[in-house]
Formats: structure tokens, C-alpha cells, sequence
């Protein structure tokens, strides 16, 4: 993103949209709906199937609340859901390239959609609705190759009371994690596997520099007891005490709060990294008229109404001003100046030098 500043400053926290609910275009001609919907014409369109492959890194307890509307509105339609972390997400998808599985990505990183248009992949296609996504929460392209529903970042989940018996503050800051008396107690989403382990990544080398973020990394690799391959995991892990401090997302830790973990969740005084959840349209042979009809359903207003109710920022306007439950501040000032293309362009390089320096401490893949 060229101007981050402006677009968090146009963006909206809130967890109260309107419920109304857009209307979803009927199917007709290949030829006619791809032009009418703004799609590229470059696949056939398959009108009749009733099945539908999705693709997604959204969080098992969100996916069966937001898909209620869909399934109200599409009863006939069997959904795949295959769900895991945005890393495996990604290596599946781009392993699938020449064969690809999925007909629609839905609530993945930006930055992994864009890597998966830097490779073709991507089916070019603006759904009904899109004109009400923030400028810079999509694609610039016409139609649009992705479009943005939300952000989420990084957060530190501590546990208090493993804090108390160790006689420890809690920390507040990427600084704070550094110092050696919270040496073995950190866990940390690997960022090869993690989409919150590389928007944590990413954004240090975009707070820091390059070269001060890989000195800052090595002294918090010297703290971290290990790398696990979930966003949420640190989190949880923090919740029952096992790892007592969890690099982790805001809304996982707000959850285990909610949930009764004994946790404080604190936002890095430095600012935090983010990425925005994202859905697209693969490229394919023959596309499903269904999978675009998902894709309009995806930024409806009832479809945004439930992601608004885990994440603070949205990629649709609001006029509420209220700071949803979990976040001190203006979550929209807590976020650090970063550019998703930057990010998405150097993924491969940053990886590569962070799993040559850290990857030792990870845990054992399933």
C-alpha cells in the first residue's frame, strides 16, 4: 500500500454494520454474466455445478457463524471448506498451480493473494458490492484480482499469574520481550506457516529497517522457547500457562480473555504488524458460477456484520466511533506503516533468511 496512513485514517472500527443484505445476481450466459460482473472472460463458466471448493485460514470458530447467511441464501450448495494456516494455505495453493483445487480463496492474507497474482493464479473478478471496500482493502485492478473484509495484528497474550509467581511485569513492547528475564517463556507463530508470524515478521523489518530488525530477531530468538505453526496456538498456550507470554493476533487472545484464561492482552507500544484477510477467485479452466455468487456474498453487509464482530478494522465504512471490547486505544493508530505489495514482493527472500537463522526451534510438523 502506497499511503497506509490515509487508509487507516479512512477506515472505520466497528463491530455494528448494517444488516441489510445485497442481493446475489442470477446465473445467465458465460459471456453475458463475465461482463456484466466485470470478470475476465479468459475462463468458461459452469452455471449448474452445486458444489464448491473453498479454500481458507479463517479461524475454525468463526467459519461456522459467518457461513450461516450463505447457507441461508445458498441451501443447495455443498461447500469443501479446507481450512488451515495461512502458510500451508499458501504452499497448497501454489503447489496446486498447474492443477489448482480450490474455486474460491476466502479470509487469506493479502499478501499471499498478491504472491499468488505475481504467479497467474488469480481469476479477475469484482463482486457485486466491491465499490464499498475501502480503495486501498483491494485490488487496483478492474475487476479486481482480491478484495480485502478486515485486518487483524499482532498482539502479546501473557498469562498473569504465571507472570505473578515469577515476580515478572508483564511487557509492553517488542523492546521488553528482548530482556533476558523472559528467556524460555515466549512462543511465536513460525512465519513460514503462520500468516501472524509473518505480518509480526514483516512488520519489525518494516518499524525497524531490515538490517536492525534481523539484530532485533536474533535477540528475541535467544527468548523464544519455540516456534509453533498456528497464530492462535501462542495464544492458547499462554491461556493455560504452558508458555506464559504468546505472540499471537488481537482476536485470539481477546478470546481466551473472554473465555476465562487468566490473560492480559497488550498491543506492542511500537505499533503492530498487520496484514488484511482477503478472498479472490482462482483461475481455472471452467469457473463456477457459484463461486462468484460466494464471493458477492462474501462482502454483503451480513457477511460483514459477522467479521465485525471479531476484528476491529473493516474494509467497509461505518459511523460508529466505539472502541470494541478488547483494544484500549484506537486500534487504527496502533498499526505500523506498511506496505502489503512491499511485503508480498520480498515474502520469499524474508522467509528464506529467517528459516535459515530460526527454524531450528520449531516445533515438529504434523
Amino acid at each position: 500500500m502506497r499511503k497506509p496512513l490515509a487508509l487507516i485514517a479512512a477506515l472505520v472500527m466497528s463491530v455494528s454494520l448494517l444488516s441489510a443484505c445485497g442481493s446475489t445476481p442470477k446465473a445467465s450466459s458465460s459471456a453475458d454474466a463475465s461482463k456484466a460482473s466485470g470478470a475476465s472472460t479468459e475462463s468458461n463458466i459452469d452455471t449448474k455445478s452445486k458444489e464448491l471448493t473453498v479454500y481458507t485460514a479463517l479461524e475454525d470458530d468463526q467459519i461456522k457463524a459467518y457461513l450461516q447467511t450463505y447457507k441461508q441464501k445458498y441451501p443447495d450448495i455443498k461447500l469443501n471448506i479446507v481450512r488451515d494456516s495461512t502458510g500451508i494455505v499458501t504452499a497448497k495453493l501454489l503447489a496446486e498451480k498447474d492443477n489448482p483445487q480450490a474455486d474460491v480463496v476466502w479470509g487469506l492474507a493479502a499478501t499471499s493473494l498478491l504472491v499468488l497474482d505475481q504467479n497467474s493464479m488469480l481469476e479477475g473478478y469484482s463482486p457485486k458490492g466491491v465499490e464499498r471496500i475501502q480503495a486501498d482493502f483491494k485490488d487496483k485492478n478492474s475487476p479486481t484480482h482480491w478484495v480485502g473484509i478486515d485486518a487483524w495484528e499482532t498482539a502479546f497474550v501473557v498469562n498473569k499469574k504465571e507472570m505473578e509467581k515469577r515476580n515478572l511485569p508483564i511487557p509492553q513492547s517488542y523492546a521488553d520481550l528482548a530482556k533476558p528475564e523472559y528467556k524460555g517463556l515466549i512462543t511465536m507463530p513460525n512465519p513460514a506457516s503462520s500468516g501472524t508470524g509473518f505480518l509480526t515478521v514483516s512488520g519489525l523489518v518494516s518499524l525497524m529497517g531490515k538490517d536492525k530488525a534481523w539484530d532485533y530477531m536474533g535477540k528475541l530468538h535467544d527468548n523464544i522457547a519455540m516456534y509453533v505453526h498456528s497464530g492462535s496456538k501462542p495464544a492458547k498456550m499462554a491461556g493455560t500457562g504452558e508458555y506464559p507470554i504468546g505472540i499471537a493476533f488481537g482476536y485470539r487472545g481477546i478470546q481466551e480473555k473472554k473465555g476465562g484464561s487468566p490473560v492480559e492482552v497488550v498491543f506492542p507500544k511500537e505499533g503492530s504488524g498487520w496484514d488484511v484477510e482477503a478472498n479472490a477467485l482462482m483461475k481455472k479452466k471452467v469457473v463456477k458460477q457459484a463461486a462468484k455468487d460466494f464471493l458477492d456474498w462474501a462482502i454483503t453487509d451480513d457477511a460483514m456484520k459477522e467479521y465485525g464482530k471479531n476484528y476491529a478494522i473493516m474494509a467497509v465504512k461505518s459511523d460508529s466511533n466505539a472502541i470494541p471490547e478488547g483494544y484500549d486505544k484506537d486500534p487504527l493508530k496502533q498499526l505500523i506503516k506498511l506496505d502489503l505489495n512491499e511485503s508480498a514482493k520480498n515474502r520469499d527472500s524474508v522467509l528464506a533468511e529467517w528459516s535459515k537463522r530460526y527454524d531450528a526451534k520449531s516445533e515438529p510438523k504434523k
